[in-house]
């Protein structure tokens, strides 16, 4: 994960980041739910359940490479076949593609997980004994 993501920007620009992760998270969650309820075929059942579970991912900040790629594919698809007035389609599209480039920010599950240990080469014991 860390190949992907060099920097988790803290600060202001994470509370920025965090404000753009919710509104694309709850963009997808709510096009999601449209498609499960639209009462179509199993194709968009089955991508209003992965808008949701994306839309979770991007909004936790987990795995947002991933998450912001797959928001990208899911919003490119709905402009593409479902969606009467492709706009909000391409900006969600566009946030993912932000979000999967940039990264999460500080105020991410990604930067608990996979950000930056320090280690205190004081507190560090001899090494290991055979």
């Amino acid at each position: 994960m860390r190949r992907f993501i060099s920097n988790f920007v803290g600060g202001r620009p994470a509370f920025g980041l965090l404000l753009i992760r919710i509104a694309a998270g709850a963009a997808l969650i709510t096009n999601g739910r449209e498609w499960i309820y639209s009462g179509q075929h199993l194709g968009v059942l089955t991508l209003g359940v992965f808008a949701i579970a994306d839309g979770l991912f991007v909004t936790a900040g987990l795995w947002t490479p991933l998450a912001g790629s797959l928001a990208l594919a899911l919003s490119a698809s709905d402009a593409l076949f479902y969606h009467e007035g492709p706009c909000p389609a391409i900006l969600l599209a566009c946030m993912g593609a932000g979000v999967a480039l940039v990264g999460p920010g500080a105020l991410s599950i990604d930067a608990w997980l996979f950000g930056l240990k320090r280690i205190d080469i004081d507190k560090l014991e001899g090494p290991p004994r055979r």
